[in-house]
């Protein structure tokens, strides 16, 4: 492992940790105690307490990226959401930047990223207040967890051992700045329409777990507002939020 200080463009504030619970919480912190402006980077090298969507821990041996950014978007609730897509995009340019030729990499409903068909890296977002977004980013650089729901992989274990995390964080910051200062000129209609462009499942049916049921339909698209589109037998049904796997 190099242990170098990563240089991200000169926007972020970066703050590195060794070990953290969770680089979520302490952006938070560092904010509610009015130490943190936006583009606040928080990146640690591992967490005691790392969690991904719905509360579920996420898994944070040294070795991958954990970092987590403080955003101000100045827009609603729930057109916030669609930086998750943002960061998809990102993390998508930012692997394909750094790992060998001929690795297939998607974008997965709501905010994942694959390699294969096994999850590399995921996005967590929480709101901080009214106007205060914290976007968490995982990425598996070096380890992978096993025995998940769906399968996982890192970016050694697919053939590119020679990417570090310090050269992930960089070129995500690098790639997320591109992508959030295009979704802020243009809004989300170019970042839905490069999202779907690299979107695992599309046109294939798809099952999507939700609290209480699983659903089964042909995954025909997005929302204007990043919202899944499910064709069943009985129509079009449109999803929030869920799990997707694939047959």
């Amino acid at each position: 492992m190099t242990s170098r200080t990563p240089r991200p463009p000169p926007l972020y504030r970066l703050v590195c940790l060794d070990t953290v619970e969770s680089t979520n919480d302490e952006v938070k912190r560092l904010a509610e105690d009015g130490a943190a402006d936006e583009w606040t980077l928080v990146w640690a090298r591992a967490q005691t307490a790392g969690r991904g969507r719905r509360g579920r821990s996420w898994d944070s041996p040294e070795g991958n990226l954990y970092c987590s950014l403080l955003l101000r978007p100045a827009c609603p609730p729930g057109q916030a959401a669609e930086i998750g897509f943002v960061a998809g995009l990102a993390i998508y340019d930012a692997i394909g930047s750094l790992v060998l030729p001929g690795l297939e990499a998607w974008c997965k409903w709501p905010n994942d990223v694959l390699l294969g068909d096994a999850k590399v890296a995921g996005v967590l977002l929480e709101t901080l207040g009214t106007d205060w977004l914290v976007l968490g980013v995982g990425i598996n650089v070096a380890h992978y967890p096993a025995n998940t729901d769906f399968p996982a992989t890192s970016l050694w274990e697919q053939g590119s051992p020679g990417v570090t995390v310090e050269d992930m964080l960089e070129a995500f910051c690098r790639h997320f700045l591109a992508w959030y200062n295009r979704w802020r000129a243009e809004g989300f209609g170019p970042i839905r329409a490069h999202w779907l462009q690299r979107a695992r499942g599309l046109d294939e049916e798809i099952s999507v777990r939700l609290p209480g049921e699983t659903v089964t339909g042909i995954f025909t698209g997005l929302d204007d507002d990043g919202t899944l589109i499910l064709e069943g037998p009985d129509g079009d049904r449109r999803i929030a939020a869920g799990d997707v796997f694939f047959r």
